[in-house]
């Protein structure tokens, strides 16, 4: 029998449709926006898959009291845990590592968590690389290596440590300041190292940053384009996603694009700045129609569900896929070999992946045709 630690960080995720981009510091700020919980739907949904893989008797967790892991296992049904550990009312990181503490010490020899990076780190300022961590993705951010890439894809990871069919690896934990996040600027640093059980095609990458000066050449291409479509249809609502690629967009239409922002341009003009899920619902209300510009987080090859869940199940509907444009360059695809949709809704997922490919535009007037993973 396996014996594992479980922790769930319950507001992780919550700042990400408010527009708040974290948590961190900000969690009544997230709340008075308007922000729900949504780890414990992520935990619930990893525990689930693993409970239809895995007998039960196989695992023994290790867990806290309330929301930080006793009720996701047992409204998913686990029997054979034990609560080492009683949170605050109000959870904080100096929980996390006390109850890591105390998993440690009853002999867990894994630390399965659902949250960010910020709770990667807490975690791993107790463990450092002796005891492995395997993280359930339910942040805002997540660039470090030690997140499946979906809450189902870690349970199968997790089947296959309790069925000894993985050896661990060292991966990087990664974490991006969120008060220069909030600001405009991204600033992801190299906190620690960690080890955690790998299997390449469902643990994610850390994030890469492409920076090569070619690159600049292909997204002002990309850019032009993109503006040419922004001209040609003055009374669509185009939304611009976070990131560089897109932020060269914004430039080329001569508007002050938010770096790590969503926002919204009708007839060449910025007419949202920055704006959050109820903001963007808004827009829609009035738009007759509307295309949404995004571009893959890095190595890992998200399109949705990381550092853009604004971009919610119902906004994304409301869009429709047709009406999504994603665009990168080929030196940028090269090291995405595939895209990925964690929208949180596992049926709109299915309905982005299509058959299985998805047009990138990759310079002016060119697309090509990615894999989604599924």
């Amino acid at each position: 029998m396996k014996v594992i630690g479980f922790l769930v960080n319950p507001i992780a995720g919550m700042g990400g449709r408010v527009g708040l981009k974290g948590t961190d510091g900000v969690v009544d700020r997230a709340i008075e926006l308007g922000a729900e919980p949504i780890a414990r739907a992520k935990a619930e949904e990893m525990l689930g898959h693993f409970k239809e893989l895995v007998e039960e008797n196989a695992v023994r967790w290790l867990t806290c009291a309330g929301t930080m892991g006793e009720d996701p296992l047992k409204s998913s049904g686990y029997d054979n845990i034990e609560i080492l550990y009683e949170p605050e009312p109000a959870t904080s990181g100096e929980d996390t590592k006390a109850a890591v503490r105390a998993f440690i010490e009853k002999g867990a020899e894994l630390i399965v968590f659902c949250g960010g990076d910020g709770t990667a780190r807490d975690i791993c300022s107790v463990t450092g690389s002796e005891t492995p961590i395997l993280g359930i993705p339910s942040g805002v951010k997540m660039y470090s290596g030690v997140f499946g890439v979906t809450p189902v894809k870690t349970a199968e990871i997790l089947r296959d440590h309790v069925e000894d069919r993985l050896t661990m690896t060292e991966v990087e934990i990664l974490d991006l300041d969120e008060d220069k996040y909030r600001d405009g600027e991204w600033s992801v640093r190299l906190y620690a190292t960690a080890r955690t059980p790998f299997e390449s095609t469902l643990i994610q990458h850390a994030k890469v940053m492409i920076e090569e000066a070619a690159e600049d050449v292909i997204r002002e291409e990309i850019a032009e384009y993109i503006v040419e479509e922004v001209n040609e249809n003055p009374g669509t609502l185009f939304l611009l996603g976070p990131g560089s690629t897109v932020e060269f967009v914004g430039k080329e239409m001569k508007i002050d694009k938010t770096l790590l922002g969503i926002d919204a341009v009708r007839g060449g003009e910025l007419v949202g700045s920055d704006v959050n899920e109820s903001d963007i619902l808004r827009l829609l209300n009035d738009a007759n129609e509307c295309k949404l510009i995004v571009s893959p987080i890095g190595a890992q090859g998200f399109v949705l569900g990381r550092g853009n869940l604004q971009l919610s199940p119902e906004v994304i509907r409301r869009i429709g896929r047709r009406n999504i444009m994603v665009i990168a360059s080929p030196a940028k695809l090269k090291r995405t070999p595939v895209l990925r949709f964690d929208t949180g809704d596992a049926e709109l997922d299915s309905e982005l992946a299509g058959r299985g490919y998805f047009s990138v535009v990759i310079g002016y007037r060119l697309s090509r045709l990615v894999e989604v993973a599924k």
